[in-house]
């Protein structure tokens, strides 16, 4: 039987977005998706915290794995807004091993971890030893936000190098995080890349993603082209 929240969901059914984001998301069955936009699972997600400690709402949160994608992605956006970094943490501990795709991992950008960088690079630290490849791009995409300008430190270059997977969406975040770092620290992480620490799959994925960057010199770009690996 239909949870109340699966049948709001449903009451905002789109069958046209369902089959457009299944295709976003191959490592999903089409079944797995109600189709609901994601303005609609925000403001829900936002009416849900309010009440956070109601029976509805402790019982969805506790309800894992969810049936569909959208439960898994308005799970996310509830535990993202949790201000309270202890409990941020803890909802994230247990939601993070049944996160099964890319778009429910990475629209979680939790502002308790952006505001707790002492707390939050000890939680990044422990889940990038995670079996678990979405948990393992979760740390490294908080890595990517929170940790690439006033609090980087060059250790977290080797964190993220030390990730040795053949995932293809952990390989992707791999890449976008030193794309991200070429932006933001080019000296340093140009040197990953004249140093050939990436492998060569990941190496030119990154060259390719700083390329698209608009954030990246014309000159930059150009001797970036220089360093691409022939596979």
């Amino acid at each position: 039987m239909p949870t109340e929240i699966q049948k709001k969901l449903f009451k905002k059914q789109d069958l046209i977005y369902r089959d457009f984001n299944a295709k976003l998301i191959p490592t999903l069955e089409k079944e797995a998706f109600i189709g609901v936009r994601f303005p609609f699972l925000r403001s829900f997600s936002k009416e849900l915290l309010k009440s956070y400690d109601s029976f509805e709402v402790e019982n969805f949160i506790n309800s894992l794995p969810h049936s569909f994608h959208e439960e898994n992605c308005l799970h996310a956006m509830i535990i993202e807004k949790i201000a309270d970094f202890e409990k941020c943490a803890e909802a994230l501990d247990v939601f993070l091993p049944f996160v099964n795709n890319w778009q429910t991992c990475d629209l979680m950008s939790p502002t308790a971890f952006k505001n707790n960088p002492e707390k939050a690079i000890l939680k990044i630290r422990e889940w990038l030893k995670s079996e678990h490849p979405y948990t393992v791009r979760f740390a490294i995409k908080l890595l990517m936000n929170f940790f690439l300008d006033k609090n980087f430190n060059p250790e977290y270059f080797d964190w993220v190098l030390s990730v040795k997977s053949d995932e293809y969406y952990l390989k992707m975040m791999v890449a976008w995080y030193f794309a991200t770092a070429l932006s933001k620290r080019y000296e340093e992480a140009e040197k990953v890349l004249t140093k050939k620490r990436l492998s060569a799959w990941v190496h030119n994925k990154t060259i390719q993603k700083a390329i698209e960057s608009r954030r990246i010199t014309a000159e930059q770009k150009m001797h970036l082209k220089t360093l691409k690996i022939k596979e």
